[in-house]
């Protein structure tokens, strides 16, 4: 691992905590998934199967910032452990409906629960300003690394989500993601030394963290970022069965976040310079950009190629934008402003695949790449648009130093093993 990464993982507790995060992450990608896997095996319907994905996502992405903002004001410790029980509870719910064949109805009950499952990125996002909310440059390799992470959970978690449901019992990827969640979030929480401390009341100004200008650009960036990614996932298994070749898609699309990946990894070890915005707003004009190529592929391997270039641009963009969320929301809403971000995600990615799934019916695969190039465009609006808000960030309260004056009740060494180069 090059030093710089090295590096981040000197503070004590970091290593276990990232391997926490990665563990409870894998579900983002496999249950969806695998709730389509699962109910296409046991009754056939796809339709059924595409519209309890949905009701998760939208459920997830309601209910995910409520979530967020109680951990902001209460610790993850005593918001995530319930919050993870009731989806599991869910999850159980929705696997037995399943195998029962009970109503339809209860299906779209137990999986609007499964939207309780936390946004562990943020959190663990949230852990490394905590640790290292004085260092920049430490806290830029941080989001790096966590980027990668992510795109290694979207290469690999469908793969083995739909691997184990179809090699051996419909329910297996559902169950599986659902271990995972257990396992990653109850140890998260058990690490308390680089849990941050809940803010003083004082701090928690009323309303959403969403009421920030700056958070609404980046959001709503999201909702279009999102649909270029769930448009691409669609009408590339769309367009590879049209070749003739639809087992292919998986590979196309780990092509696609292999390339963010490796750009995540270059980034993580540069040193930049220069306002967060500009480059945040280069990195939407290059996916956007990216988005051109697809118009124009006409086989499956040059497709690859095109998506690969795609992928670069993502995890900078994305490692800028979690920058610009601290920023432009106040320390003590940090957690809930960057979930906002993944809930514009999900949102988009709703309607991507949405769009582009009518489009493909109507015009043919090959039209379907329009979807994708039209969000772009409408990603690039958006940002030039709300550029001048980014500029103006929100002045920040409550580090460390503020926690300790403002008695939050934890004991100074803690605050000095959790954040050893904030407050030395």
């Amino acid at each position: 691992m090059p030093s710089p990464y090295r590096a981040i993982f000197d503070a004590p507790g970091t290593r276990a905590f990232s391997a926490a995060g990665f563990i409870g992450r894998l579900p983002l990608a496999m249950m969806g998934i695998g709730i389509v896997t699962m109910i296409s095996q046991l009754t056939g319907r796809y339709g059924l199967a595409g519209a309890l994905s949905a009701t998760v996502a939208l459920s997830a992405a309601v209910i995910g910032p409520q979530i967020s903002r109680l951990v902001d004001r209460h610790g993850q410790r005593k918001v995530l452990r319930p919050a993870t029980l009731v989806a599991l509870f869910a999850v159980t719910g929705l696997l037995v409906a399943a195998k029962l064949e009970l109503a339809d109805w209860t299906l779209f009950v137990f999986a609007a629960g499964v939207g309780c499952v936390p946004s562990l990125g943020s959190m663990i996002r949230s852990r490394w300003v905590w640790v290292y909310q004085t260092d920049p440059r430490k806290l830029h390799t941080a989001y790096s690394f966590e980027s990668v992470v992510d795109e290694a959970c979207f290469i690999f978690g469908p793969i083995v989500s739909i691997g184990l449901s179809t090699a051996w019992f419909p329910e297996a990827g559902p169950l599986l993601a659902a271990l995972f969640l257990a396992v990653g979030t109850f140890w998260l929480t058990g690490q308390r030394a680089t849990e941050p401390v809940p803010h003083p009341r004082e701090h928690h100004a009323k309303g959403s963290a969403l009421k920030s200008p700056g958070l609404q650009v980046l959001v709503l960036t999201f909702v279009a970022t999102g649909t270029i990614f769930g448009a691409v996932d669609v009408v590339t298994v769309a367009f590879a069965e049209a070749e003739g070749h639809k087992s292919a898609a998986s590979l196309v699309l780990a092509v696609y976040a292999l390339g963010s990946c490796l750009a995540g990894v270059v980034f993580g070890l540069l040193h930049l310079k220069g306002p967060a915005a500009r480059r945040w707003l280069l990195g939407v004009c290059a996916m956007a950009v990216s988005m051109i190529p697809l118009q124009l592929v006409g086989n499956l391997p040059f497709l690859a190629v095109a998506l690969f270039v795609a992928g670069l641009s993502i995890a900078p963009t994305m490692v800028t934008t979690m920058a610009l969320v601290e920023q432009h929301v106040p320390r003590a809403k940090l957690t809930e402003g960057m979930t906002w971000t993944s809930t514009g995600l999900a949102v988009g990615i709703a309607l991507g695949s949405s769009a582009s799934g009518w489009v493909i019916d109507a015009a043919g695969a090959d039209a379907g790449y329009s979807v994708p190039g039209v969000a772009g465009i409408a990603a690039v609006a958006v940002a030039f648009l709300g550029y001048r808000r980014l500029k103006r960030p929100v002045p920040q309260r409550g580090g460390a130093h503020e926690h300790a004056a403002h008695g939050t009740g934890e004991r100074p060494e803690r605050i000095a093993d959790a954040a050893p180069d904030a407050v030395a």
